[in-house]
């Protein structure tokens, strides 16, 4: 391919850099030299599906309800200290606060 372009800008101004010929040619070379790879065909390529619902965590039974809520920095940076999760041990002692009024007013 004569005159091929050396990159490709995207429509956000991203600029991918285009392989050589001979650069493709190495690469090929290094496929079909491996007996444990091929490339893919164009109807193998035009069967593959994307793994969907099947990848990530599964959906949980009870959905909880994004809110947006503002909170002194003090008790963010409490429950941030912990780790990962801190938005779940907030919720965690909501939850045991509520349980608490509830025997409370019983």
């Amino acid at each position: 391919m004569k005159n091929a372009p050396t990159s490709i800008t995207s429509k956000s101004g991203r600029v991918f850099v285009l392989n050589s010929e001979e650069d493709d040619a190495r690469i090929r070379a290094g496929i079909a030299a491996d007996p444990d790879t091929y490339e893919l065909t164009d109807a193998e390529l035009a069967g593959l599906r994307p793994l969907g619902r099947a990848s990530g965590r599964p959906k949980a039974e009870v959905t909880k309800q994004p809110v947006s809520i503002r909170l002194s920095p003090e008790v963010v940076a409490y429950f941030k200290a912990g780790g990962p999760g801190w938005q779940t041990r907030i919720d965690a002692t909501l939850r045991a606060y509520i349980a608490a009024q509830r025997e409370a007013a019983v």
